[in-house]
């Protein structure tokens, strides 16, 4: 599976931005699509992530309220929309696909190797 991302820039604090990542294509029926991010100097983290088969999603408790997750399921993408953007929020982000014939546990969402593949980031700077 192929994994392209894109929507990064460079936006002001408060402002959005909208990530998409596309996925080349998708074997089983429970698929995911994860959202991390990893700062200059930090550990990778966990954004959000949505399930294919019921379309539960899981966002992390630092971005809650501000960044929602969605789909195409016509276009195999997902989308990371971002409001209200903190400095903080600085970081490459990434996505990742979970492609297996059993569900995902929801505990298991923010764990990075719950995923079998990765993309390429997408940098955001949020900066005035």
């Amino acid at each position: 599976v192929q994994l392209q991302a894109s929507g990064g820039g460079l936006v002001q604090p408060g402002g959005s931005l909208r990530l998409s990542c596309a996925a080349s294509r998708r074997t089983f029926r429970y698929f995911v699509m994860g959202w991390f991010r990893q700062a200059p100097g930090k550990e990778r983290e966990f954004v959000g992530a949505i399930r294919w088969d019921d379309s539960y999603t899981s966002i992390a408790d630092s971005v809650k309220g501000r960044f929602a997750v969605s789909r195409d399921n016509a276009k195999l993408t997902t989308y990371l929309q971002m409001n209200t953007l903190k400095a903080e929020d600085t970081a490459d982000y990434v996505c990742a696909v979970r492609d297996r014939a059993n569900r995902a546990i929801v505990s298991s969402l923010g764990d990075p190797r719950t995923y079998d593949y990765w993309g390429e980031g997408t940098l955001v700077t949020v900066s005035s």
